[in-house]
């Protein structure tokens, strides 16, 4: 049996599918930088080896899978080009590999990762489901019949998949290092319509999704009336958000789910529809929407002494605005305090003054310095940009954090797609003291 051996497998997607290899009994390796990263832990339960990187990890007879952070001049690309071994970058060889299975891409600006997480979730417990989730979750079912993928949009990658479904939560302008403009990324998500096979199921409540042409069919959820599915009947409780579901004006029946704010309700309705369509159970769906414990640094929460922490991963003002409305609705008598590391300098100068805005609806804001992408150059745009734009904000690193007690019943958001975590460590540490 052949060696997959994956150049690059801290990545998150490259660590899923690892992951996902490994649980279908293959025989798996990788290498990578010695920097400990939170998607190595799995691999490392799993028993998968981890190398340093170095060109003796190219032997014969392994199939080579690389992430697409690492081209040509990598030394153990060489190697494999030396020895004439196929190097198959990640897409490449998942375009390939979810042929296999009944296949349903998730893609979107926003919302990707929490969709795909609950779309597994749910699937499972109908089906052998195997998934791959952008938070680095993989997991493997041997003899799966649904393979549910997380499908990144930025650099057009998502045109690597032939998907028999595909979700599409949303288009928004992001990745402003390589998209134009919104019209750029809808463009994008118009060519990744035509390829998919079977379905596409769209949030019908944006503006540019309901303008996608594709050959095939194209099903609608969303809040407004004009939709195929429709949730209607939103209620929120210490339970969670309540909903009636509505298929073409007949209604469906009720479901719950454990989060709050509109974006997780239209997530479960594009789980509803997908399901709908291909007839799993309704008492299965109802209940296990109401089990999802979420995804990795997604609303994330622990009690924290009288506070609550929240770390999330968003780092656009629509993401921001979300998981702040989100805090407010779960609790609603709390003060809801936002720490916000930026992340990357193209990022925080293209929407600057819509960070702003976003953060505003927070009580209080706290900034840290912009998180910089190893592709930028230095940078004259400073986190004192944004500190202006917020008028009773406050900068803090890892030392000045600890004032973030004085809200003693508060509810912290650490936000971030950087490495905004260690400011909350530094924080349950300071306190600790």
């Amino acid at each position: 049996m052949t060696m997959f051996h994956f150049i690059g497998i801290k990545g998150s997607g490259m660590s899923a599918l690892a992951q996902i290899l490994s649980d279908m009994n293959y025989n798996v390796q990788g290498s990578d930088v010695d920097k400990v990263f939170f998607t190595q832990k799995p691999l490392e339960d799993k028993g998968i080896p981890l190398l340093p990187f170095s060109k003796e990890n190219i032997r014969e007879g392994q199939t080579i899978i690389a992430s697409a952070a690492y081209g040509e001049d990598h030394e153990e690309v060489e190697a494999a080009a030396a020895k004439g071994m196929e190097v198959r970058p990640y897409p490449t060889f998942l375009g390939e590999f979810i042929q296999e299975f009944t296949s349903i891409a998730i893609t979107g600006s926003h919302g990707k990762t929490s969709t795909t997480g609950l779309m597994s979730h749910v699937l499972q417990h109908a089906k052998p489901t195997s998934y791959l989730i952008g938070d680095g979750t993989g997991k493997g079912e041997e003899n799966s019949e649904y393979f549910v993928f997380e499908a990144c949009e930025y650099r057009r990658h998502f045109l690597h998949y032939h998907p028999d479904y595909a979700i599409m939560t949303n288009v928004d302008f992001d990745h402003p290092d390589y998209f134009k403009n919104a019209e750029d990324v809808f463009a994008a998500f118009q060519d990744m319509a035509k390829q998919v096979k079977k379905a596409i199921i769209a949030c019908g409540d944006d503006e540019y999704l309901q303008q996608i042409n594709a050959p095939a069919p194209v099903v609608y959820y969303g809040l407004g009336e004009d939709n195929d599915f429709q949730a209607k009947n939103l209620r929120t409780d210490a339970d969670g958000t309540h909903f009636d579901v509505f298929v073409r004006n007949t209604a469906c029946g009720s479901f719950t789910i454990p989060g709050y704010g509109n974006h997780n309700v239209l997530n479960a309705l594009s789980v509803i529809a997908l399901c709908e369509y291909e007839n799993i159970n309704l008492s299965v769906v109802q209940e296990h929407l109401k089990t999802f414990g979420g995804v990795k640094r997604r609303f994330s929460e622990k009690t924290f002494g009288s506070q609550v922490l929240i770390d999330d991963y968003a780092h656009h003002p629509t993401e921001i605005a979300v998981t702040i409305e989100s805090a407010k609705q779960k609790y609603p008598n709390r003060e809801v305090v936002a720490l916000f590391q930026p992340h990357t300098f193209t990022r925080t100068k293209t929407f600057l003054d819509e960070f702003a805005e976003s953060l505003k609806e927070a009580d209080q804001v706290y900034l840290c310095d912009i998180f910089g992408s190893a592709r930028e150059k230095e940078q004259s745009l400073t986190i004192q940009d944004l500190q202006e734009r917020i008028p009773g904000s406050i900068v803090v690193d890892e030392e000045s954090v600890s004032q973030l007690h004085r809200h003693a019943q508060g509810v912290l958001l650490f936000m971030g797609a950087g490495d905004v975590q260690k400011f909350q460590d530094a924080y349950e540490k300071a306190s600790a003291n």
